[in-house]
């Protein structure tokens, strides 16, 4: 097939230095914390209480409307809390503290064909195991395969870029498990009515490329693409335009292009979900860094702190100064490793202060270098300028609603200015505004049409 090049993007050292350590799997944590929100959409509402006795697999949160999902128990034990504790996001959320009884006792699970299954059936089935995008997102996969009636999917895409530096959990996954995720593609596909799907891999997977290549010449509609090295080949916008040649329009989705894309940890759960009827328990974590001692990829269980992760992996070395959840690109670092692991947690890199201080900001000089490496045509020095200055109209013409907050610009910038924490905090005011305005034009209009 003919590869499109996308506009813009970075070339960050790779540093996949776990790319050749396959998953160990780790021992169920003491003490499991599962937050309410691990998923974007509304929080699930917890259904048990404090001295209930739960079981691998259990259903201890139910969905708090369509785009939300469960949450379920990775062990069994005992409800021993319900409350605010700390979350990887950086606040404190509500979560439901579960005791470890060292039995690991679970819920039977039911297993389908899921050749046998319709559309509505696979989806009840992915919601009922909790189901979110795994590359990070964590959106309801459920409702990213419902799409409107008037959208028409012709296409499936899963992203096996994994572009972000030292990430390499969807690599080993690739490598170790790729009928799982292949048998996933199929259901999703099944789900939609969509005959043809992609796999996009990096070319620096190249043993990943093969494996899924050979796995997939029984499938005649499935076709495993290795891709140019180009952060961040992975985003949706991105992948559609280098795998299909299409432009999802500004504030548009892949679905206004008849595609829809999923990341390859999130078709191996929809597996799991429809065809094992088991849930999102756990995940493959990339525990790496130049503060780490023991780099690994590790399947945990969810809830499992972030503290326990990183001793099973020999622990930090003396001159940590951050810890970051997920890659140093789009990453959020943390102010506690008292937090858990949860549905979006790809990755838990450690960074010394020698890392963190040669990438201390200074003044801007007006260089570009932003505005060349930003895939979707943005300019972020202007933008940061009206966000400077709340001047969050500008900052609408400017298009900051259109950011994927990929970080490129902050990479590129000679200076080391926060662009991107700067862009998104720009974001969630110009969305703020523009709602603000919007629903002022309604009432506007509401109260003329009573006049």
């Amino acid at each position: 097939m003919k590869l499109t090049a996308f506009k813009g993007g970075i070339h960050p050292a790779e540093n996949k230095i776990t790319a050749g350590m396959p998953v160990e799997q780790m021992t169920a944590p003491k003490m499991a914390v599962f937050p309410v929100s691990q998923h974007l959409g509304a929080p699930a509402k917890p259904v048990v209480k404090i001295g209930d006795r739960v079981l691998r697999g259990q259903i201890i949160a139910e969905p708090g409307g369509f785009v939300s999902v469960p949450i379920h128990s990775s062990i069994s034990g005992e409800v021993v809390a319900i409350g605010d504790f700390p979350h990887p996001l950086g606040l404190t959320m509500t979560a439901i503290v579960v005791e470890n009884d060292g039995l690991d006792e679970e819920i039977g699970y039911e297993e389908m064909d899921p050749s046998g299954l319709d559309a509505d059936a696979i989806k009840k089935r992915i919601l009922a195991g909790g189901v979110v995008g795994l590359g990070g997102a964590t959106f309801p996969t459920h409702v990213k395969l419902s799409p409107p009636k008037e959208k028409k999917i012709d296409t499936v895409i899963l992203n096996g870029a994994e572009c972000e530096p030292f990430l390499t959990a969807d690599h080993r996954l690739m490598l170790e498990q790729g009928d799982r995720i292949l048998s996933g593609l199929l259901i999703i596909m099944r789900a939609l009515g969509v005959e043809r799907g992609f796999v996009g891999i990096e070319n620096n997977k190249p043993d990943a490329i093969a494996s899924l290549q050979d796995l997939a010449k029984k499938h005649k509609n499935i076709e495993v693409a290795g891709l140019k090295v180009h952060y961040p080949q992975g985003a949706e916008k991105q992948l559609i335009k280098t795998l299909v040649n299409r432009e999802v329009p500004p504030g548009g989705l892949p679905m206004d292009v008849g595609c829809v894309v999923q990341n390859v940890g999130t078709a191996a759960a929809v597996y799991d979900a429809v065809a094992l009827g088991k849930p999102i328990m756990d995940r493959i974590v990339t525990v790496s860094g130049p503060a780490m001692k023991n780099p690994k990829n590790v399947l945990v269980r969810l809830g499992t702190p972030f503290f326990e992760v990183i001793e099973y992996c020999g622990g930090l070395s003396e001159d940590t100064a951050k810890v970051i959840m997920g890659g140093p690109m789009m990453g959020i670092a943390q102010y506690t490793l008292n937090v858990p692991v949860i549905k979006s947690t790809s990755g838990i890199l450690a960074f010394t202060k020698r890392d963190v201080d040669e990438n201390a900001p200074r003044a801007c000089i007006r260089c570009g270098k932003c505005v060349n490496a930003c895939p979707m045509g943005l300019m972020p020095n202007e933008l940061v300028k009206a966000i400077d200055n709340k001047d969050w109209e500008l900052a609408e013409k400017l298009n900051v609603l259109s950011c994927i907050e990929c970080g490129s610009c902050s990479f590129s910038c000679i200076g080391r200015r926060p662009i991107i924490q700067l862009l998104k905090y720009g974001k969630a005011e110009t969305a703020k505004f523009k709602r603000n305005r919007e629903e002022a034009e309604k009432s506007k209009a509401e109260q003329a049409g009573k006049n």
